[in-house]
């Protein structure tokens, strides 16, 4: 979770924060239903500690809404389907609505099947992949969900960008114990936290990211100019430089991202996919849902997960460590406390959303 001190940042009702968000989607003519899933989605990475895609971007999705970038109403469309399959066309709408929705397909068509997987095409940015996978887990089902992006990523090796973040999330329900939830991105950053080290006037940590000449890159601000016009320089695979420390596993992993987002349903991928001043990338999606009980009893397996990220959290912790975390756990145990205190944004994100609620007349959580 990104820590705050009391003068760096402000806290705000988490539905009153969501109301908000809402009502500026709706502002920017998106339906209730759509925007509401729009608002939930940028609300939810903040409440799990993920202000690199929480509301501090609200902007962009503004931005992209008021200059036709991306479609409030888009003619979403079903372009190939069977019984554990869907691939459904964009249109050039919000990503996270359609990404919902098919999701929620998904689920239905692993209901009767056991499992499904679809693709979604011609989309825009989604917010966390986490937030799509974690609708399997009341189902019983363990999810999946990845997107690709535009390119940011440099291969092993590289100095040029040939992939994108390419996050993806897994996730699989316990009983008693928080379900485990991997929802990570597979360069060693995402752009949003290196937009975030921008906005926050701070250094980029060595082997996060290397320039035009393929060496560490320290300043946000030049790398991502950098990385925009394509001049060379990009984020590292994750794993960091060359193959010592398992760059090379990252790579491979965003290319496998993909493959399943994009080439699979004949999308552009890689390098073909770029933001430019007039327009915004085009991304695609890959989403699953395995039904548990097409190989055990639920309950059983429950049980074996509690079993599992119990000895997990028990494990002992290193000198100067205070405890051993499985993935997931940290953003649960955020989320509850930003529920009782607040959300805790940055002031240059607080100073954004005021900005926003001054153009559209909206009233800003106080």
């Amino acid at each position: 979770m990104k820590s705050f001190t009391k003068k760096q940042c402000h806290k705000v009702d988490y539905c009153e924060l969501k109301q908000f968000c809402k009502e500026v989607f709706m502002a920017l003519k998106l339906s209730k239903a759509d925007a509401l899933i729009s608002a939930e989605v940028l609300v939810e990475a903040d409440l799990r500690g993920i202000p690199s895609h929480g509301v501090g971007r609200l902007w962009r999705y503004v931005n992209g809404l008021r200059t036709g970038q991306m479609l409030p109403e888009p003619h979403t469309e079903i372009v190939r389907e069977t019984a554990g399959s869907i691939v459904v066309d964009a249109n050039g709408g919000m990503g996270a609505p359609v990404s919902s929705k098919t999701m929620q397909m998904i689920i239905d068509k692993a209901e009767t099947n056991g499992s499904a997987f679809g693709c979604v095409f011609n989309s825009n940015h989604f917010g966390i992949a986490g937030y799509y996978a974690m609708l399997a887990l009341e189902h019983n089902m363990v999810g999946l969900a990845m997107t690709n992006t535009a390119a940011l990523g440099v291969p092993s090796f590289g100095r040029q960008v040939m992939f994108g973040t390419n996050p993806l999330a897994f996730c699989a329900p316990a009983n008693t114990e928080k379900a485990f939830v991997l929802d990570m991105s597979t360069t060693v950053v995402s752009r949003g936290k290196i937009e975030v080290y921008d906005r926050e006037h701070k250094i980029l940590p060595e082997n996060w990211a290397v320039d035009k000449t393929g060496h560490s890159a320290t300043d946000p601000g030049k790398i991502l100019k950098d990385m925009f016009y394509r001049h060379g320089g990009g984020i590292l695979p994750l794993g960091g430089e060359g193959t010592q420390h398992g760059g090379h596993k990252g790579y491979g992993l965003a290319v496998m991202v993909d493959i399943l987002c994009a080439v699979l349903c004949g999308a552009p991928s890689g390098a073909d996919i770029c933001d430019t001043e007039t327009s915004s990338a085009r991304v695609s999606h890959f989403f699953g849902a395995i039904k548990i009980d097409c190989f055990r009893e639920p309950a059983e397996f429950r049980a074996d997960m509690d079993k599992m990220l119990r000895r997990l959290r028990a494990t002992r912790p290193a000198e100067g460590e205070e405890r051993v975390y499985y993935a997931g756990l940290k953003e649960f145990e955020c989320e509850k406390t930003v529920i009782e205190q607040g959300v805790p944004l940055s002031l240059a994100t607080f100073d954004s959303l005021k900005k926003i609620a001054e153009e559209f007349k909206l009233s800003f959580p106080s």
